[in-house]
Protein backbone atom coordinates (compact mmCIF):
# COMPACT_ATOMS: atom_id res chain seq x y z
CA UNK A 1 0.00 0.00 0.00
CA UNK A 2 1.05 3.72 -1.09
CA UNK A 3 2.18 5.98 1.87
CA UNK A 4 -0.76 8.56 1.87
CA UNK A 5 -0.19 12.35 1.88
CA UNK A 6 -3.08 13.21 4.00
CA UNK A 7 -3.64 17.31 4.74
CA UNK A 8 -2.19 18.16 8.04
CA UNK A 9 -5.78 19.47 8.94
CA UNK A 10 -6.91 15.33 8.96
CA UNK A 11 -7.42 13.17 11.32
CA UNK A 12 -4.65 9.89 10.80
CA UNK A 13 -6.20 6.62 10.76
CA UNK A 14 -5.15 3.78 12.26
CA UNK A 15 -2.68 1.40 10.46
CA UNK A 16 -2.30 4.35 7.86
CA UNK A 17 0.68 4.62 5.94
CA UNK A 18 1.80 8.53 5.66
CA UNK A 19 4.18 10.90 4.72
CA UNK A 20 5.69 12.92 7.41
CA UNK A 21 8.80 15.44 7.83
CA UNK A 22 11.69 15.76 10.20
CA UNK A 23 13.93 18.43 10.56
CA UNK A 24 17.37 18.35 11.23
CA UNK A 25 20.88 19.44 10.66
CA UNK A 26 22.67 17.98 8.02
CA UNK A 27 25.26 16.62 10.28
CA UNK A 28 22.64 15.01 12.86
CA UNK A 29 20.87 13.77 9.00
CA UNK A 30 23.79 11.67 8.26
CA UNK A 31 24.02 10.01 11.17
CA UNK A 32 20.02 9.42 11.32
CA UNK A 33 20.70 8.03 7.52
CA UNK A 34 23.30 5.45 8.76
CA UNK A 35 22.03 4.45 12.32
CA UNK A 36 18.25 4.93 11.55
CA UNK A 37 15.81 7.75 14.54
CA UNK A 38 16.59 7.86 18.22
CA UNK A 39 13.62 8.98 20.21
CA UNK A 40 13.60 11.45 21.84
CA UNK A 41 13.72 10.76 25.94
CA UNK A 42 11.07 13.77 26.53
CA UNK A 43 9.30 16.60 25.35
CA UNK A 44 5.66 17.48 24.31
CA UNK A 45 4.25 14.20 24.03
CA UNK A 46 6.95 12.45 26.39
CA UNK A 47 9.31 9.78 24.40
CA UNK A 48 9.24 9.42 20.97
CA UNK A 49 10.45 10.41 17.27
CA UNK A 50 8.79 13.90 16.93
CA UNK A 51 7.23 14.88 12.94
CA UNK A 52 4.97 16.33 11.00
CA UNK A 53 2.90 16.22 8.22
CA UNK A 54 3.20 19.93 7.69
CA UNK A 55 6.64 20.84 5.57
CA UNK A 56 6.61 23.95 6.49
CA UNK A 57 6.96 23.10 11.06
CA UNK A 58 9.46 20.23 10.21
CA UNK A 59 11.70 22.79 8.07
CA UNK A 60 11.78 24.98 11.07
CA UNK A 61 14.19 22.47 12.94
CA UNK A 62 16.48 22.36 14.58
CA UNK A 63 15.37 26.47 15.72
CA UNK A 64 18.88 27.71 16.74
CA UNK A 65 20.38 26.77 13.19
CA UNK A 66 20.72 28.86 10.39
CA UNK A 67 18.50 27.40 7.37
CA UNK A 68 21.67 26.89 5.39
CA UNK A 69 22.52 24.40 7.65
CA UNK A 70 19.22 22.92 8.35
CA UNK A 71 17.49 19.66 6.33
CA UNK A 72 13.92 17.75 6.22
CA UNK A 73 14.19 14.36 6.21
CA UNK A 74 11.11 12.87 4.28
CA UNK A 75 9.70 9.45 5.81
CA UNK A 76 6.88 6.96 5.36
CA UNK A 77 5.41 6.45 8.84
CA UNK A 78 3.31 3.31 9.48
CA UNK A 79 1.23 4.94 12.07
CA UNK A 80 -0.02 1.95 14.10
CA UNK A 81 -3.01 2.49 16.98
CA UNK A 82 -3.43 6.58 17.44
CA UNK A 83 -4.18 8.36 19.67
CA UNK A 84 -5.34 12.57 19.08
CA UNK A 85 -4.16 14.35 22.43
CA UNK A 86 -5.71 17.23 21.40
CA UNK A 87 -4.93 20.08 24.72
CA UNK A 88 -2.21 20.38 27.52
CA UNK A 89 -3.92 18.45 30.29
CA UNK A 90 -4.99 15.56 28.51
CA UNK A 91 -4.65 12.62 30.61
CA UNK A 92 -2.48 10.49 28.23
CA UNK A 93 -0.05 13.13 27.08
CA UNK A 94 3.07 11.19 27.94
CA UNK A 95 1.38 7.77 28.51
CA UNK A 96 -0.22 7.49 25.63
CA UNK A 97 1.71 4.28 24.45
CA UNK A 98 1.61 2.79 27.72
CA UNK A 99 -2.62 2.06 27.05
CA UNK A 100 -1.47 0.37 23.45
CA UNK A 101 -1.17 3.45 21.02
CA UNK A 102 1.88 3.43 18.47
CA UNK A 103 1.75 7.28 17.49
CA UNK A 104 0.30 10.34 19.22
CA UNK A 105 -1.50 13.13 17.24
CA UNK A 106 -1.91 17.00 17.95
CA UNK A 107 -4.19 18.48 15.68
CA UNK A 108 -3.61 22.19 14.61
CA UNK A 109 -4.95 24.79 16.17
CA UNK A 110 -5.85 22.78 19.47
CA UNK A 111 -3.46 24.78 21.71
CA UNK A 112 -1.09 22.75 22.23
CA UNK A 113 1.32 23.87 19.54
CA UNK A 114 2.18 27.92 19.56
CA UNK A 115 2.50 27.93 15.79
CA UNK A 116 -0.58 26.26 15.81
CA UNK A 117 0.89 23.15 13.26
CA UNK A 118 0.22 19.46 13.95
CA UNK A 119 2.15 17.06 15.06
CA UNK A 120 3.16 13.38 15.59
CA UNK A 121 5.01 11.29 17.77
CA UNK A 122 5.80 7.96 16.71
CA UNK A 123 7.29 5.19 19.45
CA UNK A 124 8.57 2.64 17.90
CA UNK A 125 11.43 3.90 15.22
CA UNK A 126 10.99 1.22 13.10
CA UNK A 127 7.76 2.56 12.37
CA UNK A 128 9.66 5.23 9.99
CA UNK A 129 11.10 4.49 6.56
CA UNK A 130 13.12 7.02 5.08
CA UNK A 131 12.35 7.80 1.74
CA UNK A 132 14.70 11.46 0.91
CA UNK A 133 16.55 14.01 2.08
CA UNK A 134 15.17 17.39 1.03
CA UNK A 135 15.88 21.29 1.71
CA UNK A 136 13.52 23.42 3.83
CA UNK A 137 10.69 24.51 2.25
CA UNK A 138 10.99 28.35 1.28
CA UNK A 139 10.92 31.26 3.35
CA UNK A 140 10.29 29.97 6.63
CA UNK A 141 13.41 31.00 8.65
CA UNK A 142 12.35 34.15 9.73
CA UNK A 143 8.59 33.84 9.07
CA UNK A 144 6.55 35.30 11.92
CA UNK A 145 4.21 32.43 12.73
CA UNK A 146 7.09 30.05 12.43
CA UNK A 147 9.18 32.03 16.12
CA UNK A 148 6.56 30.40 18.15
CA UNK A 149 7.97 27.15 17.11
CA UNK A 150 10.54 27.86 19.83
CA UNK A 151 8.31 26.52 22.31
CA UNK A 152 7.12 23.65 20.93
CA UNK A 153 10.22 21.12 22.26
CA UNK A 154 12.96 21.62 24.89
CA UNK A 155 15.85 23.48 23.88
CA UNK A 156 19.22 21.35 23.86
CA UNK A 157 20.41 20.94 27.32
CA UNK A 158 17.86 22.94 29.29
CA UNK A 159 14.67 20.80 30.29
CA UNK A 160 11.30 22.74 29.65
CA UNK A 161 8.38 22.06 31.87
CA UNK A 162 4.69 22.51 30.69
CA UNK A 163 3.12 24.41 33.26
CA UNK A 164 1.18 21.90 34.95
CA UNK A 165 4.04 19.68 35.96
CA UNK A 166 5.44 20.30 39.55
CA UNK A 167 9.30 22.08 39.02
CA UNK A 168 12.10 20.11 40.72
CA UNK A 169 14.55 21.33 42.72
CA UNK A 170 17.71 21.94 41.40
CA UNK A 171 16.72 22.19 37.82
CA UNK A 172 17.09 24.80 34.89
CA UNK A 173 13.69 26.04 33.41
CA UNK A 174 12.58 27.69 30.27
CA UNK A 175 10.11 31.01 31.44
CA UNK A 176 8.61 34.31 30.41
CA UNK A 177 8.33 37.38 31.67
CA UNK A 178 6.20 40.23 30.23
CA UNK A 179 6.91 43.39 30.61
CA UNK A 180 6.90 47.24 28.73
CA UNK A 181 9.25 47.82 26.03
CA UNK A 182 11.02 50.77 27.96
CA UNK A 183 11.43 48.01 31.12
CA UNK A 184 12.66 45.46 28.86
CA UNK A 185 15.40 48.07 27.68
CA UNK A 186 16.67 48.41 31.14
CA UNK A 187 16.30 44.91 31.89
CA UNK A 188 18.23 44.07 29.60
CA UNK A 189 21.02 46.88 30.06
CA UNK A 190 21.25 46.15 34.18
CA UNK A 191 19.28 42.87 34.89
CA UNK A 192 16.21 42.19 36.60
CA UNK A 193 15.42 44.11 40.04
CA UNK A 194 12.93 42.23 42.31
CA UNK A 195 9.29 43.19 43.39
CA UNK A 196 9.30 44.70 46.33
CA UNK A 197 5.66 42.63 46.71
CA UNK A 198 3.34 40.89 45.43
CA UNK A 199 1.71 37.33 45.85
CA UNK A 200 4.13 35.90 46.87
CA UNK A 201 5.94 38.86 48.29
CA UNK A 202 9.24 39.92 46.78
CA UNK A 203 11.71 38.37 43.54
CA UNK A 204 11.10 38.60 40.11
CA UNK A 205 7.85 37.42 39.06
CA UNK A 206 8.12 34.73 35.79
CA UNK A 207 5.67 31.83 34.29
CA UNK A 208 6.45 28.98 32.43
CA UNK A 209 3.48 29.69 30.67
CA UNK A 210 3.92 31.91 27.33
CA UNK A 211 0.31 33.01 27.38
CA UNK A 212 0.18 34.20 30.29
CA UNK A 213 3.68 36.69 30.45
CA UNK A 214 2.17 38.53 26.95
CA UNK A 215 -0.39 39.52 28.73
CA UNK A 216 1.41 42.00 31.19
CA UNK A 217 1.63 44.13 32.04
CA UNK A 218 -2.08 44.16 31.97
CA UNK A 219 -3.09 47.51 31.33
CA UNK A 220 -0.15 48.22 28.77
CA UNK A 221 -1.72 47.76 25.19
CA UNK A 222 -0.19 44.60 23.39
CA UNK A 223 1.69 46.24 20.76
CA UNK A 224 3.80 48.43 23.48
CA UNK A 225 4.63 44.38 25.18
CA UNK A 226 7.03 42.27 24.87
CA UNK A 227 8.06 38.97 26.63
CA UNK A 228 11.98 37.99 27.62
CA UNK A 229 12.37 34.46 27.36
CA UNK A 230 14.59 33.30 30.04
CA UNK A 231 16.27 30.35 31.48
CA UNK A 232 15.75 30.06 35.87
CA UNK A 233 17.90 28.26 37.94
CA UNK A 234 15.24 27.68 40.42
CA UNK A 235 16.92 25.80 43.44
CA UNK A 236 14.79 25.16 46.11
CA UNK A 237 10.98 25.04 45.06
CA UNK A 238 8.44 25.93 47.81
CA UNK A 239 4.73 25.15 46.54
CA UNK A 240 2.04 27.49 47.08
CA UNK A 241 -1.31 26.56 46.69
CA UNK A 242 -3.89 28.49 48.03
CA UNK A 243 -4.22 32.20 49.67
CA UNK A 244 -3.51 32.52 53.07
CA UNK A 245 -0.95 29.81 53.10
CA UNK A 246 1.54 30.20 55.90
CA UNK A 247 4.42 30.78 53.65
CA UNK A 248 2.72 32.69 51.05
CA UNK A 249 5.33 35.54 51.81
CA UNK A 250 7.70 33.82 54.27
CA UNK A 251 9.24 31.03 51.82
CA UNK A 252 12.67 32.84 51.29
CA UNK A 253 12.77 32.59 55.06
CA UNK A 254 12.82 29.00 55.60
CA UNK A 255 15.76 28.19 52.47
CA UNK A 256 13.53 27.97 49.04
CA UNK A 257 14.73 30.09 46.07
CA UNK A 258 11.45 29.82 44.56
CA UNK A 259 8.12 29.97 44.69
CA UNK A 260 5.70 28.28 42.47
CA UNK A 261 1.75 28.82 42.14
CA UNK A 262 0.14 25.47 40.19
CA UNK A 263 -2.32 26.47 37.49
CA UNK A 264 -6.21 26.26 38.71
CA UNK A 265 -5.40 26.42 42.32
CA UNK A 266 -7.44 29.58 42.72
CA UNK A 267 -4.03 32.09 43.43
CA UNK A 268 -4.13 33.30 39.97
CA UNK A 269 -7.62 34.53 38.72
CA UNK A 270 -6.34 33.09 35.12
CA UNK A 271 -6.03 30.24 36.18
CA UNK A 272 -2.16 30.18 34.64
CA UNK A 273 0.62 28.99 36.83
CA UNK A 274 3.64 31.77 38.19
CA UNK A 275 6.79 31.47 39.45
CA UNK A 276 8.35 33.96 41.80
CA UNK A 277 12.70 34.15 42.08
CA UNK A 278 14.25 35.75 44.69
CA UNK A 279 17.48 36.10 43.15
CA UNK A 280 17.56 37.75 39.96
CA UNK A 281 21.06 35.98 39.36
CA UNK A 282 19.17 32.60 38.56
CA UNK A 283 17.49 34.27 35.68
CA UNK A 284 19.44 34.10 32.21
CA UNK A 285 17.91 35.93 29.76
CA UNK A 286 18.35 34.08 26.48
CA UNK A 287 15.72 36.42 23.88
CA UNK A 288 12.98 38.89 23.48
CA UNK A 289 9.79 37.61 21.78
CA UNK A 290 7.08 40.18 20.43
CA UNK A 291 3.40 39.22 21.33
CA UNK A 292 0.81 38.46 18.59
CA UNK A 293 0.70 42.02 16.32
CA UNK A 294 -2.86 43.81 16.61
CA UNK A 295 -3.43 42.87 12.73
CA UNK A 296 -2.99 39.37 13.52
CA UNK A 297 0.16 39.00 11.26
CA UNK A 298 2.29 36.88 14.26
CA UNK A 299 4.92 37.91 15.90
CA UNK A 300 8.59 39.04 15.52
CA UNK A 301 11.09 37.35 17.69
CA UNK A 302 14.15 39.54 18.38
CA UNK A 303 17.22 37.51 18.10
CA UNK A 304 18.02 33.65 19.47
CA UNK A 305 21.40 34.23 20.10
CA UNK A 306 22.28 33.47 23.99
CA UNK A 307 22.47 36.61 26.08
CA UNK A 308 26.86 37.38 25.36
CA UNK A 309 25.20 38.86 21.99
CA UNK A 310 21.58 39.81 22.92
CA UNK A 311 21.90 43.24 24.58
CA UNK A 312 22.96 45.30 22.18
CA UNK A 313 21.13 43.71 18.80
CA UNK A 314 18.09 43.10 21.08
CA UNK A 315 17.87 47.61 22.34
CA UNK A 316 18.47 48.24 18.94
CA UNK A 317 15.28 46.59 17.96
CA UNK A 318 13.08 47.68 21.02
CA UNK A 319 14.10 51.28 19.78
CA UNK A 320 13.51 50.65 15.81
CA UNK A 321 10.09 48.72 16.71
CA UNK A 322 9.00 52.17 18.58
Amino acid sequence: MAANHLSSSAAPGNNGRYIMYHGTSREAAESIQKDGFRPSSDGMLGRGVYLSRDLNKASRYPLNLDKSQRVVIKVEVRVGKVKKIDRQDHPLRKTWHDEGYATAWVPPDCGMVQSGLEEDCVWDPSRITILEVIDPAPDVGFSCMAMWAETDFPPPGQPTLDSYAEPQCGRTYTMYHGTSRQAAASILKNGFRPSSDGMLGRGVYVSRDLKKASGYPLRLPERERVVLKVLVSVGQVKKIDYQGHPWQKTWRQYGYDTAWVPPKCGMVSSGLEEDCVWDPNRIQIVEVIYPKEPDGTGIFLAGAAIIGGLGAFALALLELRK
